[in-house]
């Protein structure tokens, strides 16, 4: 166990509660001492949630040690059933806790309570956060999920829409997005879970005919035991980016056993003829870093070099459960993939790697702020500024538009730094100067006996954006003025820009 100033992910129970948490009518009783009751903050302020996460400590301390910690926690989960009369109950120990072995599963049991009880095994000392949660999650759906039911004759097709948790990076979003796509295209969405579920919506996940499997990290290993035992099919595909929601259109139409074709058409996103655009394409090559949990730094290493033009100068994740995937996926650019949880060892990787865009989580925000490089957020761990009251998904067409938005409006001070380099000689330019937009600074007349222009030179011209084609023209007139020019021509012009770019 190594101890850090900052950390990617909590221990497992930290995953299992963000379950607990996101679902309705589940309660979690954790055996934790005192101080692990800081969890709930996660949720309350980071994430700005409402009410508690339904959660029941121990909350056991150092003097309680020499007595009888088991019955500790069978007053607590008993009371906890009698406060909340919850569908089913989830039971655990905290990494702490784990070290008294007081076995909660089993003393759980021994209740009796007339509701499942489903016991955690989260190994705090060997795994972490999404792992408890993918674990969780698992153990809900293995213990809770009833066999398939055959599929009625004229029923539309369905699936379920899983990994959806709370404390996640805009899943909320997420869902609202994927299943609008989904609806469009004629597929009712059975159960969303973890997200909104209850044990009873678990209990008929089988009467879906496939599954969407949103983040892998937490929805893969129930997908992976839906697909052995009940023969359910799930997307392979993360609807993140124009080309992978398109993807993700035409597998979940090929499961569903209808045509994409009508929903491919009436694609709405702008993101696409914006980064075509000429302003845009000014960013095209920028070196680019990204790191985050699997799920979006896979996804946003595509979007970045496929879709924006960007040159992937680094990618890393600290899912050590995908490495193999992160070092494919690097291969290509000729990079080494940085697969670690240690914050120290990304930020040498950003330094070595020298990118002028960092994509990450709230650590390499941190990390840019210090490096003075320009940082959009892609992943959790997150603050609280990136849990927005605004919809603002990752996936989808519209996701593909937050995409753009965030990743290139770091990068435009670099276009305005190149236009203010240009023209860093004109007077209204100058630090000293007024804002000319306010009228407060006096204007400069033309230079008397100014060169006349050639018709190619001011369809040129014409083509600079309005908000500089003035001072364009002002300073290659008196480039051509103190040259004795008469004419500027398209050379002129061109030479002009040469020299008040140097």
């Amino acid at each position: 166990m190594q101890l850090a100033i900052w950390t990617y992910e909590g221990p497992p129970h930290i995953g299992a509660m963000r379950v607990a948490t996101a679902m309705e009518g589940l309660h979690y009783v954790l055996h934790a001492p005192q101080g692990d009751t800081y969890a709930d903050l996660l949720f309350t302020m980071i994430e700005r949630r409402g009410t508690r996460p339904p959660v029941t400590y121990t909350t056991f301390q150092a003097r309680d040690l020499g007595g009888d910690t088991a019955e500790l926690f069978r007053t607590a989960a008993r009371e906890a059933f009698e406060r909340f009369r919850p569908q089913a109950m989830i039971v655990g120990a905290s990494c702490t806790a784990e070290l008294i072995q007081d076995d909660p599963g089993g003393l759980a049991r021994a209740l009796g309570l007339p509701i499942p009880v489903i016991p955690l095994e989260l190994p705090s000392y060997q795994k972490k956060e999404n792992w408890g949660a993918a674990e969780t999650f698992y153990r809900l759906v293995r213990g809770l999920a009833a066999p398939p039911a055959p599929r009625p004759e004229g029923r539309a097709p369905s699936c379920n829409i899983l990994g959806p948790t709370a404390l996640g990076f805009r899943h909320r979003d997420d869902v609202r997005e994927i299943a609008g796509l989904l609806g469009r295209m004629g597929i009712a969405v059975n159960v969303t879970a973890p997200l909104g579920a209850t044990p009873a919506d678990l209990a008929r996940l089988g009467r879906a005919d496939f599954n969407v499997v949103l983040y892998p990290e937490i929805a893969g290993t129930a997908a992976a035991w839906l697909a052995r035992t009940h023969g359910q099919a799930a997307t392979k595909t993360i609807p993140i980016g124009i080309n992978a929601t398109r993807e993700f259109i035409a597998e979940v139409a090929a499961l569903a056993g209808i045509d994409p074709a009508p929903v491919l058409a009436a694609e709405t996103s702008r993101a696409a003829w914006y980064s075509r655009s000429v302003d845009s394409n000014y960013l095209t090559g920028k070196r680019v870093f990204v790191f985050g949990d699997a799920t979006h730094a896979l996804a946003a290493a595509r979007v970045a070099t496929e879709e924006l033009g960007f040159a992937l100068v680094g990618l890393g994740s600290y899912s050590r459960e995908f490495g193999r995937e992160l070092r494919e996926a690097a291969k290509p650019h000729g990079i080494e993939a940085t697969v670690t949880d240690d914050y120290l060892a990304v930020e040498a990787a950003i330094q070595a790697a020298q990118p002028e865009l960092i994509l990450g989580t709230q650590m390499e925000r941190h990390t840019a702020k210090r490096l003075g490089i320009p940082c959009a957020v892609i992943s959790a761990p997150v603050h609280v500024q990136d849990y927005p009251a605004r919809y603002s998904p990752q996936m989808g067409f519209e996701g593909a538009n937050v995409l753009f938005d965030t990743w290139v409006h770091p990068l435009m001070m670099g276009l305005e730094e190149h236009l203010l380099g240009m023209f860093r000689e004109d007077f209204e330019f100058r630090a000293d100067s007024a804002p000319s937009h306010l009228g407060a600074g006096p204007v400069e007349p033309a230079a008397p006996g100014s060169a006349r222009w050639a018709a190619e030179a001011e369809r040129e011209l014409g083509r600079i954006p309005f908000f500089v084609r003035g001072k364009a023209r002002r300073n290659t007139e008196r480039y051509a003025t103190e040259r004795g020019i008469g004419t500027i021509t398209l050379e002129t012009l061109y030479d002009a820009k040469a020299h008040l770019s140097r």
